[in-house]
This record gives structure tokens, C-alpha cells and sequence, in this order.
């Protein structure tokens, strides 16, 4: 039975069109080299666009997985194969393990290769060959050999009515595995300059991209050949009373309680992570030196996520400057549901009252 008994692939693909709707955010980025004026992209025709730069800037990428050949699921390969030919664009058989395999030999003989995997929930199969051979390939042969061209690109988090097979986020399995990069985007901009920055960096990255906001972010987004820094969070608001850490779409959720927080007079400061592994522990210390409280958040399950260790290399900082017990807002630790997501999701107000609660200790 295909995957598409699950959830149909004409669903999936108009999912926009669900009457529940984000905020589109347009946070103000520091790393441009230029003041040129963008184009105004979603998030999936960002990552359309810095897939054609890699490819046109560099003869060696390719491009492939199961369905990119026509666009993929979420449109994020559309025209790829027509302009640049089905040898360096093309589908691959449905084998998540076999799409990471090839794609390791491919780097290991210089080149870039750009593995889809169609869904994060999906990236399972492969998990032997991301953790054991990509991410441990250098290491193992005293950097004689590597695969620092591979970049595994999948869609993750909630979609809005995706369920247990659908909506996964399983970002804080590959950030135990020494070796690889873990990035995700927030915003269109990110994930352009964060995604072209993953492809040309010398070593293997498993690169999430936020599903809820492939068509519901847009800004403007420069249309030359930019990147952005790996391992650098950014601040993109800055307070005095608490500090907010957190990834991906979450964090328009953490904006939207942030503003609510301010009403109420308290100043938060809410800071992108944007890369997982290696994470930027300075810029989180600087501010949490600054607020003395922490407040993390995340779609992943409570227990065992990436939060974690934040907080827990928080405390070992920041002990003396803390104000209060550092605060986690998360998915609950159960298997994602689909009518119940409401009550799973890390929602504003969840945060709003986490926010209070940390402030007021």
C-alpha cells in the first residue's frame, strides 16, 4: 500500500488551503552582504531558488529522491529537472537507506549531492547510514577520506493535519551523532542562505525544513547568491526579563507570546537557534547573563529533545545568574496525534503562561 493511502499527495499538496493560518513574520537579518532589495518568496520557493543557484553554480551537485524529478510533494524541486537535466536531477526508488547510501558514495568522489528525504517521519530507514557511515566517515579514515558534499534535506514538524506518520520532529536524534550538522530554518531568507551554506559546507548536514511554513512565510528574500552563517544563532528580539530559545516554526509561535508578554511589561528577549550542532552556547549565555531566566521551546516531544541540553548547559553557566529554574515548553511525550494536535503543539498562550510563571518565581 503506498504512502499516499495515508495521506493523498493532492491533500499535501493544497495543505495551505487549511482554514487554521500563521502570522507571517519578517524578522530583520544582520548577514547580507548587500542592501539590495529581495523578491517577495514563500519558504518553498526560497528553497527552489538556492537549489538552482547550487546547481548552476557547481556542475558537481546534484539533486534526487523519491519524486524531485516532478517537483516533490512540496513543490520544492519544480523545473529543476527540466533546466538542469534528469542525470542531476532525478527520482530515486522508494528506500530512504538507499537515497543516503548513494548519496555518501557521491560526495565521498567530490561532489555535492542534495538527498530528499519526503518526510522527516521517513528518515528512519537511513538512520544507519547518516549516523554510522556520513557522520562518522572522516573520523574513521584520519580524514584521508569524507563526505563533506551531503546535504539531507526533509521536510519536519507540524503540518496542520499530518498525524503520527506526518508531523514528526526528530531534529534531537541526529544532534547525539558526532560528525554531522543539524540546521533548521525559520523564515524564506533563512532558509535560503542557511541551505546553500549547508551545501557548500565540508561536512555532512541534515537540513530540516519547517512543512507548516513551506507557503505560509514569505518575505523578501534577495535573489542573488547569498548564504548565512552556520552555527551562529541570532537574536531577533531583544529584552531584559527573560530569555526565548527555539528553531524552526516555533518560532513565530514564540513571537506572537512574546508581543502578549510585553503588554503585561515584560521584555523578552527571543533568540533563533538556526543551527542545532554545533549550537552557538555564547550568544545563549550572553543573554541569559543578561535576563537570568531561560525559556526554551519546541514541536519534540519533552523528554530527550534538544532543549534539554540546552538547559542543561545553561545551568552549568549560568548557575549564579539564574533568577529562576530554566523553563521548557514542548510537545508532549506521546506519538503526534491528529484530532488532538491542539492540545500537543508548544501554542502561544502555553508559552505566554510559561512566560509569567518564569518572570513571576
Amino acid at each position: 500500500m503506498g504512502r499516499s493511502s495515508v495521506m493523498s499527495r493532492s491533500r499535501l499538496m493544497n495543505w495551505a488551503s487549511h482554514t487554521r493560518r500563521s502570522r507571517s513574520h519578517q524578522y530583520q537579518q544582520a548577514f547580507s552582504t548587500s542592501s539590495e532589495t529581495g523578491k517577495s518568496l514563500n519558504l518553498y520557493s526560497a528553497i527552489n531558488q538556492a537549489l538552482h543557484i547550487a546547481l548552476e553554480t557547481d556542475p558537481r551537485t546534484y539533486v534526487f529522491g523519491e519524486d524531485v524529478g516532478f517537483g516533490g510533494v512540496f513543490r520544492c524541486t519544480t523545473g529543476l529537472a527540466d533546466r538542469f537535466g534528469k542525470k542531476r536531477v532525478f527520482n530515486t526508488p522508494l528506500c530512504e537507506q538507499g537515497i543516503v547510501g548513494f548519496g555518501i558514495g557521491l560526495a565521498a568522489m567530490g561532489n555535492r549531492a542534495v538527498a530528499e528525504i519526503q518526510f522527516a517521519d521517513y528518515i528512519f530507514p537511513a538512520f544507519d547510514q547518516i549516523v554510522n557511515e556520513a557522520a562518522k566517515f572522516r573520523y574513521r579514515s584520519g580524514n584521508q577520506f569524507n563526505c563533506g558534499g551531503l546535504t539531507i534535506r526533509a521536510p519536519y514538524g507540524a503540518v496542520g493535519h499530518g498525524g503520527h506518520y506526518h508531523s514528526q520532529s526528530p531534529e534531537a536524534f541526529f544532534c547525539h551523532a558526532p560528525g554531522i550538522k543539524v540546521v533548521i530554518p525559520r523564515s524564506p531568507r533563512q532558509a535560503k542562505g542557511l541551505l546553500l551554506s549547508c551545501i557548500r559546507d565540508p561536512n555532512p548536514v541534515v537540513f530540516f525544513e519547517p512543512k507548516w511554513l513551506y507557503r505560509l512565510s514569505v518575505e523578501e528574500v534577495p535573489e542573488h547568491d547569498f548564504m548565512l552563517p552556520l552555527s551562529e544563532a541570532e537574536v531577533i528580539r531583544e529584552g531584559n526579563d527573560i530569555t526565548l530559545v527555539g528553531w524552526g516554526a516555533q518560532l513565530s509561535v514564540m513571537e506572537q507570546a512574546c508581543l502578549d508578554a510585553e503588554k503585561d511589561g515584560i521584555s523578552c528577549e527571543l533568540i533563533d537557534l538556526r543551527t542545532l550542532i554545533p549550537w552557538d552556547k555564547d550568544t545563549v549565555e550572553a543573554s541569559v547573563k543578561k535576563t537570568g531566566r531561560l525559556l526554551i521551546s519546541h514541536e519534540a516531544p519533552v523528554t530527550g529533545g534538544f532543549g534539554a541540553e540546552i538547559a542543561a548547559s545553561i545551568v552549568e553557566s549560568c548557575f549564579l545568574r539564574l533568577e529562576a529554574p530554566v523553563s521548557r515548553v514542548c510537545g508532549l511525550d506521546t506519538p503526534f496525534p491528529l484530532v488532538f494536535e491542539p492540545f500537543y503543539m508548544p501554542t502561544k498562550n502555553k508559552i505566554l503562561d510559561a512566560i509569567k510563571t518564569t518572570v513571576n518565581y
